[in-house]
């Protein structure tokens, strides 16, 4: 694949489990030659224990993503000031919208406290990228991938994060925004397209854009 000049800087990609932020991460950085930023939810300890028991399990996981973050943010606002480009699947501000679906009033207010007292100076995105599907598309994903720690969601939850996303969403005004139809197309494998949504990323220098292409099938 090749490298491609011309990009809007850091970026970041967004949406709920299962609709392929990080997937459409790596391909971006491939495709821009740049670092990749990544989750990494799997060195969560606490993450199988919270979709087992949510209410037993959800400060712990919470509280390591929180830290995780705030240690990837310092690295990179100590990163090469020279060397700007960048590609995250994770935005540091919706690191709150879980706090607020997971924990109770009294954690809720604990977590608050320490995400004060520790606040990085996190960069401001370039562009944000918001990946959306419903609810049985990320099940199939989801499911489909197979990871043991992921088996225990379900659709009542899934929905709940849709939405605490959509609301998200709506309010964000920090960054250009892209809000991507990722239900029917596929950014991974065709390449149709992903040259259509990078052709769409050329462009965004403001604002808020919708990409929802019509499948090929519709067009001809």
């Amino acid at each position: 694949m090749p490298v491609i000049d011309r990009h809007p800087g850091y970026i970041v990609v967004e949406g709920p489990i299962g609709v392929g932020k990080t997937t459409l991460a790596r391909r971006l950085a491939q495709s821009f030659g740049t670092e990749l930023l990544l989750e990494e939810a799997d060195e969560n300890p606490f993450l199988s224990r919270f979709y087992k028991n949510p209410q037993q399990g959800a400060f712990p996981t919470q509280m390591f993503f929180l830290f995780q973050r705030i240690r990837q943010m310092e690295a990179l606002c100590q990163g090469d000031l020279f060397r700007p480009v960048r590609v995250a699947d994770f935005l540091m501000a919706k690191d709150r919208l879980f706090a607020a679906m997971t924990l109770d009033d009294d954690e809720l207010a604990l977590y608050d406290q320490v995400a004060d007292h520790m606040a990085v100076d996190a960069p401001r995105p370039d562009l944000v990228i918001y990946l959306q599907s419903p609810v049985s598309v990320l099940l199939e994903r989801i499911r489909g991938r197979n990871r043991p720690y992921e088996q225990h969601i379900d659709s009542t939850y899934l929905q709940a994060l849709v939405d605490a996303y959509t609301r998200f969403f709506h309010q964000y005004e920090e960054a250009p925004l892209m809000i991507v139809n990722a239900a029917e197309i596929d950014l991974v494998n065709s390449e149709m397209d992903y040259n259509a949504l990078l052709e769409q990323i050329a462009v965004v220098r403001s604002g808020r854009h919708f990409f929802n292409p019509l499948p090929f099938d519709l067009i001809s």
